[in-house]
């Protein structure tokens, strides 16, 4: 372990039920022999931007799949902790069906999110000429909102937001999941877990570990983690965070696999194909 690793792990991840599941014995201390962790709870969007600033602040960072190609020469790709998996992609949502969105407005949460890059193969596939009208950026928390209210003709939508948006009265547009299943026939990429390649291949090789059996415990022992969860939920009924975890935190989470690796190399390879990312090197996905 490099001396830049002898501390607290200074970590940020979302406040999103996935995460606080997956990281709950480890940042309670319930992961034997374990490095302490230092958390800082971000959404997303601030992670990635942490990320493409190379800020060294942190050690860890939960990031968007999307800012890999922007970031991998100083970070490495962690096989383990993120979120993939099938079922579980973006939703396109409407006040009316069938919405031609060619010359509309959509809100999105991040233009660096995996769900924007999901959205803009979608449109490329699917909205004539593939453009829409204009894209507007806010938290994706007032997205449903302001769809209902009628302040943008469509939203793109993540995370509980696939439980809860008839309860807004909206309409399911399309699944840019389940655009990209059809397509590809792989899983989802959505969030990554990133660690500074400066710490060291042994002390990556480390977190990996750690995370991993994080990850089991809470799976052996889900009420464990349940007091960590609902306190970061932001009022979040727990039948929901139940389902957001049961979708977000699957075998891709406890390690990417072939079909893992696969599915972040074919998006982010289709999306340098459209202009939308740089290439990656041959090797840059390769962990220490």
């Amino acid at each position: 372990m490099t001396a830049e690793a002898t501390g607290p792990v200074r970590i940020a991840y979302s406040p999103c039920p996935n995460d606080t599941f997956v990281f709950d014995a480890w940042a309670h201390g319930r992961v034997p022999g374990a490095p302490a962790l230092d958390v800082t709870f971000a959404d997303i969007d601030i992670t990635n931007g942490v990320a493409e600033r190379h800020d060294p602040a942190y050690d860890v960072l939960k990031v968007s799949y999307a800012v890999l190609p922007y970031v991998l020469e100083d970070y490495a790709l962690l096989p383990c902790g993120g979120a993939l998996g099938r079922g579980c992609g973006p939703l396109v949502l409407t006040r009316e069906p069938g919405v031609d969105l060619s010359r509309r407005t959509v809100a999105v949460p991040s233009e660096t999110s995996t769900a924007y890059l999901l959205f803009r193969l979608w449109a490329a596939d699917t909205v004539p000429g593939g453009r829409v009208g204009e894209i507007v950026v806010m938290p994706f928390h007032e997205i449903m909102p302001a769809v209902r209210d009628g302040k943008v003709d469509a939203g793109l939508v993540i995370h509980e937001a696939r439980f809860t948006y008839q309860d807004y009265g909206l309409h399911k547009l399309a699944d840019m999941g389940e655009h990209w299943e059809a397509t590809t026939g792989l899983p989802i990429p959505l969030g990554a877990i990133i660690a500074r390649r400066s710490l060291g291949a042994e002390t990556l090789r480390g977190y990996a570990d750690t995370i991993r059996r994080s990850v089991r415990m809470a799976w052996d022992d889900p009420e464990a983690s349940r007091p960590y969860v609902m306190e970061h939920a932001q009022e979040m009924d727990p039948a929901v965070a139940d389902q957001h975890i049961g979708l977000y935190v699957n075998e891709f989470t406890a390690d990417l696999g072939e079909d893992g690796y696969a599915a972040v190399r074919g998006l982010l390879t289709r999306a340098a194909a459209e202009g939308l990312v740089p290439a990656l090197a041959p090797d840059a996905l390769a962990f220490p």
